[in-house]
């Protein structure tokens, strides 16, 4: 099972969405957890199962990035994911051809070589021709869909929100028969960031399209934290920008729309589908489970 330790967090997170503690509760400091890499919680396989990490806002080619980086690839020994999405600012600053060996090879060297696909997402750091970057494998497009067993992903371009994107997303929603449906950009709809806060005008966009055509989970970034969104209109949100940079002490603590957050490290999240239950975990880049529960489609 992806979440051997669900009782160990019990006060802070019950199991089903719904049932979630209020945001102020929530936000009280997580019981320690065992390591998160122990390979004696290996689940086992199954064959309708999708599994994947979820990371942002992480190329700055830093400690932290390269820590939180390698902590990811010791959680792949207990939970197997086979791709890796990204909610955007997969670079910061320059961002020529020894930058991406720095701020993105070298740091996921070890899913790379074991040929973990990452699909990538733009932020408002992203130059835009990383489209083209084969690592990314968005292959030349701003914003996509790919389809992995039972779930459908699409990956948005928050940071030019033009027509035609709200055309193409609606088409592609409207034609899609899968029982899962996961929308993944950068900037949230929601959030209890001092800093930065909801993009208002995103939300206008897109989250009536997404809660339409029955998207049931979004991850985003731009926040340089974790925080779990209570759902609205059927639809739960993560913001997951910590995988390199980190803003401690962002968020408020008098947010309405938190059911929990964490900035006191850099977190990742992974994610496995099954049957009518997504599970997740939100991971620390020492591999502490600060965050867990299940989502029922």
């Amino acid at each position: 099972m992806l979440l051997p330790r669900l009782a160990a967090l019990a006060a802070l997170c019950a199991v089903l969405i719904t049932g979630l503690e209020p945001a102020l509760v929530a936000r009280q400091t997580p019981a320690p957890s065992p390591p998160a890499s122990s390979p004696s919680t290996a689940p086992a396989a199954a064959g309708d199962e999708v599994r994947f990490a979820v990371i942002g806002d992480m190329g700055n080619g830093s400690r932290r990035q390269r820590e939180t980086a390698n902590q990811l690839w010791l959680e792949h020994a207990r939970f197997p994911y086979t791709f890796v999405i990204t909610v955007g600012d997969n670079m910061y600053g320059a961002q020529e051809a020894r930058d991406y060996e720095r701020k993105f090879e070298d740091p996921y060297r070890q899913l790379i070589a074991a040929g973990i696909p990452f699909f990538a997402s733009l932020g408002n750091h992203d130059r835009r021709d990383q489209i083209d970057y084969p690592l990314f494998n968005m292959r030349g497009r701003e914003y996509y869909t790919f389809r992995r067993g039972p779930v459908q992903f699409f990956a948005l371009d928050s940071t030019r929100l033009v027509h035609a994107q709200v055309r193409w997303l609606e088409n592609e929603l409207a034609l899609s028969d899968a029982p899962w449906k996961i929308a993944y950009f950068h900037h949230p709809f929601y959030s209890s960031g001092r800093r930065h806060g909801p993009s208002l005008e995103l939300r206008s966009a897109f989250e009536p399209l997404l809660a339409t055509f029955g998207v049931r989970v979004v991850f985003t970034g731009h926040e340089h934290f974790y925080e779990r969104l209570h759902p609205r209109f059927g639809i739960q949100s993560f913001i997951t920008g910590s995988g390199g940079q980190l803003r401690k002490g962002d968020l408020s603590l008098t947010s309405i729309d938190s059911a929990f957050g964490y900035d006191r490290d850099n977190v990742f999240l992974l994610a496995v589908v099954r049957g009518d239950e997504l599970r997740f975990e939100a991971i620390t880049r020492k591999g502490m489970v600060i965050d867990q529960g299940v989502i029922a489609r």
